[in-house]
């Protein structure tokens, strides 16, 4: 039976105090005995939590009593099991990294395009101006090696920080078409489309919520294989259940 509760969320929005609040938020975790990570940094805050869903809920919920954090919207799954084995809370440079200090999604964000209105264009083949939509793989090369949105383009980055010169080599390609970034939760293509818009694009979205609010707001069509995660289900098919190459 599948009763433990999985969530992934992150935000930017400046975190100063970014030390005490990882001492706050490991007391927290610790004593609703949940398992995951969160990673706190001066731009914002990313985690991946799981345990009794009224644990983690209650955990969010907490958590959205400061003014900051109110908003939070984490995507949803399920497992029959605890899928980390420690609780980690760290501060970090950032919690997603580019290596890119300029690009500060806190100060604005990219555009971004709902799950239902992706599949919409893919399903017709172009956004409603009648611009031909192309989706922008920004993972590593091996999760895209899980599964990815049909033709994505994939660059075959090794780590987000190869990401700025990849777009530098391939941009022009890009231009005159509306360019979808997308990513397992939205993290990485947040900091994309930023960077491609102070680029020179004009036409870009990032994907809300990443492919895991895909799965989970539409019936996954137009994406092949599965979504790598970074815990013990490794890989989530579409029904946002442990796909069957986890299970081997």
């Amino acid at each position: 039976m599948d009763n433990i509760l999985n969530i992934s969320c992150y935000k930017f929005v400046p975190l100063p105090d970014a030390a005490a609040l990882r001492d706050l938020l490991q007391a927290r975790a610790t004593a609703a005995d949940l398992k995951g990570t969160i990673l706190l940094a001066g731009e914002g805050i990313n985690f991946f939590l799981a345990g009794p869903a009224d644990a983690v809920r209650g955990f969010v919920d907490a958590l959205r009593t400061d003014a900051r954090f109110a908003d939070l919207d984490p995507k949803e799954s399920w497992s029959a099991t605890v899928p980390f084995r420690k609780m980690l809370v760290k501060v970090k440079r950032e919690i997603i990294r580019m290596d890119h200090p300029a690009i500060q999604p806190a100060e604005g964000r990219a555009p971004s395009v709902a799950p239902a209105t992706l599949r919409r264009w893919l399903e017709q083949g172009h956004d409603d101006e009648g611009r031909e939509v192309v989706t922008l793989d920004t993972r590593n090369a091996f999760e895209v090696d899980h599964g990815t949105f049909d033709n994505a383009i994939d660059w075959r980055i090794g780590k987000f920080t190869e990401f700025p010169p990849a777009l530098r080599a391939h941009k022009d390609a890009l231009q005159d078409k509306t360019v979808v970034s997308f990513c397992t939760g939205g993290i990485r293509c947040e900091k994309a489309a930023i960077l491609m818009r102070e680029e020179g694009l004009s036409h870009v979205y990032q994907l809300e919520g990443g492919i895991l609010k895909y799965f989970e707001l539409t019936d996954g069509a137009h994406y092949r294989g599965g979504c790598f995660v970074f815990d013990e289900r490794a890989v989530l098919a579409s029904d946002l259940s442990a796909a069957e190459e986890s299970r081997k």
